[in-house]
């Protein structure tokens, strides 16, 4: 990858003539079925840019209310674009055409306009849970019946694909515009991408300029989006295998729990209970062996399995766990 980076050949991306970025777009427009591709430095940026091109201030988008959109993203809805989000619990994530049946609010100058549909695959807070494609194909024409844009935020949609073996292009089909990041599981260390209709990605272009996403040579690191498209995919079914090693783990240590049964890709979600101790105080103890996860709430901790973490890297994590007892994480957190 790194080779890729230092041979590509580039230019000036602002003004639209960088060979590896158009190749880039090219590739992932061709990867999703759709008719044209901008590249973004972030799937933050990708998901906004989104927004604006579907919405207009005072619009308000469908979302769950575990969306990374809703969620992570700095209110990045109301402050960019001037778009509430209203939400739906769903199942972990996973929405469905009778939970949003009602949702459209009514044609009435007192209401907002529902204008757009937004889902997330593979959902990051349900787990890395995969969105069924029966439900999204329901979703949207419950969507287009009702004239609402669709949006997929694919920040792991190749975790999907992997996993289930439909191509990317299915997936993508139902959807209006769809987001990717080459910068997770895919390992490329900066980037994502958004495709939809040429009409749509001109405008996706003004909104990228706007936000300051437009860049100079970034053929640079667009090589090693491409990179990692050609040589990455595939690898991705070892992450999902590593990940249930530690699931298995923590299902069976005594004082954690996964939060959305078993686990489909890449992600690890674990409630903490508090006779064990603190989310903190958990992941303190497994930094000082050695195994990094992430805290996301008081009780709540993530693990993430990627191109990084080898079989017996999520092995020797797992042997790690089944250690975890309260009395070790006392310990630790008065080290540190």
């Amino acid at each position: 990858m790194l080779r890729a980076m230092v041979e590509a050949p580039v230019g000036d991306d602002v003004f639209g003539d960088d060979p590896t970025v158009r190749a880039l777009e090219a590739k992932t427009a061709e990867l999703l079925g759709k008719e044209a591709a901008v590249y973004v430095p972030s799937g933050t940026m990708a998901n906004q840019i989104a927004v604006g091109v579907h919405t207009r201030p005072g619009d308000e988008l469908i979302c769950s209310a575990t969306s990374h959109v809703y969620l992570w993203e700095a209110g990045g809805v109301a402050r960019h674009s001037g778009v509430t989000a209203r939400t739906f619990e769903g199942d972990f994530g996973i929405l469905s055409a009778t939970e949003i049946d009602d949702a459209v609010r009514p044609d009435d100058s007192h209401y907002v306009r529902t204008r757009l549909v937004w889902l997330e695959n593979t959902h990051n807070r349900g787990g890395g849970r995969i969105h069924p494609i029966e439900s999204i194909a329901g979703i949207a024409r419950w969507a287009h019946d009702n004239r609402l844009a669709m949006h997929l935020d694919g920040a792991r949609l190749m975790n999907a694909v992997v996993a289930t073996g439909v191509p990317a292009e299915e997936w993508a089909r139902s959807f209006d515009t769809v987001s990717i990041c080459f910068s997770k599981g895919l390992g490329a260390p900066v980037g994502s991408a958004l495709a939809g209709t040429a009409e749509a990605i001109r405008e996706a272009r003004k909104l990228r300029k706007l936000m300051g996403g437009a860049m100079r040579q970034a053929g640079v690191i667009a090589a090693a989006a491409l990179y990692s498209l050609a040589n990455n995919v595939e690898r991705l079914d070892e992450d999902h295998a590593n990940a249930r090693i530690l699931a298995s783990a923590f299902s069976e240590t005594e004082g954690l729990r996964l939060e959305s049964g078993p686990v489909e890709t890449n992600l690890v979600w674990v409630d903490v209970d508090p006779t064990l101790g603190t989310a903190a105080e958990v992941a303190a103890y497994l930094k000082s062996h050695g195994v990094l996860v992430s805290v996301l709430g008081e009780q709540v901790i993530r693990a993430c399995t990627h191109l990084d973490v080898s079989r017996q890297d999520a092995e020797t994590a797992a042997d790690v766990i089944r250690r975890l007892e309260p009395a070790m994480i006392t310990a630790v957190t008065l080290v540190y």
